[in-house]
């Protein structure tokens, strides 16, 4: 649709330049014109709109489509990118939340977030403006050479002759304009994923006395990106002076040749009228193409990212289904020759890990930090795909490497409270214990036969500490399965079994 009413605007744009020639010709001639000098271009404005009232009705009719249709071009690019960047951002999203628990390192939801938020929102204008510009030069350019060569040969040679510098232009500053678009992303996407920490952590910040510890920081980044903003706006304005400059000499290049042309008698006036009018409107469409996609920049730069992402490899293989979980209430939960690789592929964290949890018992999971405590939770849950090893229920499987049970009615059974508790946005006010606690007691209020905890004591007092291995050991006298992985001696004193986590190096394992 944007190229079918390109090439009409192609036409409309014809038409009024040789209604300006008919028009104006008559007023500047030094003699009454005797022959039409739009030779066989003629048929399409006859030599009847050189007066006035004719010629100005034709040229009000020919602006006013003009304005419908490029009013209309806009419309439809507009919604159309509107779809694109929504279509993106959701494929983006929905990508992001299946990569499961582990792909968050280094801050990489954060920067997904800045991604298809303020990144994808740049992406509107190469939709809203460059394509349709594009569209503009595929069919306008060529359409007004070959309307200026069967005006003046000569003047279509320079005009051909000097096409070409305008893209030549374009690519030299394009160079500089990815590498600025580039930086400004990044910039951004730092500045996004400090901003989303600090504002999670802020609550702790605050009861600790320390909320203004980061401003200078956070400040840091913002001055950043207001420089790569700038450089980006800089090199922008730059791309459009130094096309509007190139245009502006190739057309004066014709209109010099023509005003010599007219002083010997070599061409009419009507006809060089129609040359000059029409010639910005050959370069017109390259220039705009090449602002445009300058301005466009940081938005493309951003979809390069999303596209990047998603062309990850999925953070799990398939599994094969078992079918409904067993209900593990009374029975042994046990883990054989467990092993998940780390992110990096470098480690297995944790490599080989054996233990059965049985009822009414509290099992402790020690190890140093980065061996795979908190993994082997994950894996428990289902959440996590193990690279080796199964779990089972009283020798029935549950999970493994290859197939798993149906995944909502394992967690049915299942109570998990992760280190850093997420209770939606009402816990957004509350400080990392608060959370622990909060979620710690929904944990053990929720009647699950398997409960999980990740370092369940490792935010609060002692006197909160004491509370919650009183509940630990109260939901093992109930009958409960309890995990936890811990550093506490309090927690370890408390456990009826205590298992070592390891972790090995990929390439010894394997």
């Amino acid at each position: 649709m944007t190229a079918g009413l390109g090439f009409l605007t192609a036409l409309l744009i014809l038409a009024q330049a040789l209604l300006i020639a008919r028009l104006l010709a008559p007023v500047l001639a030094p003699a009454p014109l005797t022959e039409d000098g739009l030779h066989w271009w003629g048929r399409l404005i006859p030599e009847g709109t050189r007066t006035l009232a004719t010629g100005l009705a034709a040229l009000a009719a020919v602006v006013l489509a003009r304005t419908a249709i490029a009013w209309l071009q806009e419309r439809l690019a507009h919604r159309a990118g509107v779809r694109v960047v929504a279509r993106l951002r959701e494929m983006v999203v929905a990508h992001v939340a299946s990569r499961g628990p582990r792909w968050d390192t280094g801050g990489r939801t954060a920067q997904a977030a800045t991604l298809v938020t303020r990144g994808l929102d740049d992406l509107l204008p190469y939709f809203v403006r460059y394509l349709p510009q594009l569209a503009l030069a595929l069919t306008v350019t060529p359409v007004m050479i070959v309307v200026v060569l069967g005006l003046d040969w000569l003047s279509a040679v320079i005009v051909v002759a000097t096409l070409p510098l305008v893209p030549v232009f374009m690519i030299l500053v394009g160079l500089v304009t990815q590498e600025r678009s580039e930086r400004h992303l990044a910039a951004m996407q730092r500045l996004g994923a400090r901003t989303l920490d600090l504002i999670e952590g802020l609550p702790t910040l605050k009861a600790l006395g320390r909320e203004r510890g980061p401003a200078s920081r956070v400040r840091e980044l913002g001055d950043a990106q207001r420089r790569a903003t700038m450089g980006s706006l800089r090199v922008a304005f730059l791309s459009g002076m130094v096309l509007e400059l190139l245009t502006t000499l190739a057309v004066a290049i014709v209109a010099v040749t023509m005003g010599f042309r007219l002083v010997a008698g070599g061409i009419g006036i009507e006809t060089a009228l129609a040359v000059l009018v029409l010639a910005p409107e050959v370069y017109l469409p390259l220039r705009n193409v090449g602002m445009h996609f300058h301005a466009s920049a940081d938005g493309l730069a951003a979809a390069d990212a999303a596209f990047a992402l998603l062309d990850e490899a999925d953070a799990a293989p398939s599994r094969a289904t078992l079918g409904p979980a067993p209900d593990p209430r009374g029975l042994p939960l046990t883990v054989t020759g467990l092993s998940v690789a780390t992110p990096a592929g470098t480690r297995l964290a944790p490599a080989a890990l054996s233990f059965t949890a049985s009822p009414g018992t509290i099992t402790a999971l020690r190890g140093p930090n980065g061996d795979g405590k908190s993994t082997a939770l994950l894996a428990l849950t289902g959440l996590l795909t193990p690279d080796a090893g199964a779990v089972s229920v009283d020798g029935t499987a549950v999970l493994s490497a290859d197939a798993a049970v149906d995944e909502p009615s394992w967690l049915a059974h299942v109570a998990w409270v992760p280190q850093r508790p997420d209770l939606g946005p009402a816990g957004r006010t509350l400080s990392l214990g608060q959370r622990q606690r909060t979620a710690l007691a929904r944990a053990f209020e929720s009647g699950r036969a398997v409960v999980l905890l990740d370092e369940p004591t490792s935010h609060l007092d002692r006197a909160s500490r004491a509370e919650v291995i009183a509940g630990m050991r109260a939901l093992a006298d109930g009958g409960a399965t309890v995990v936890v992985a811990t550093h506490e001696a309090e927690v370890l004193a408390a456990a009826d079994a205590v298992v070592d986590v390891t972790a090995a190096r990929l390439e010894a394992t394997a």
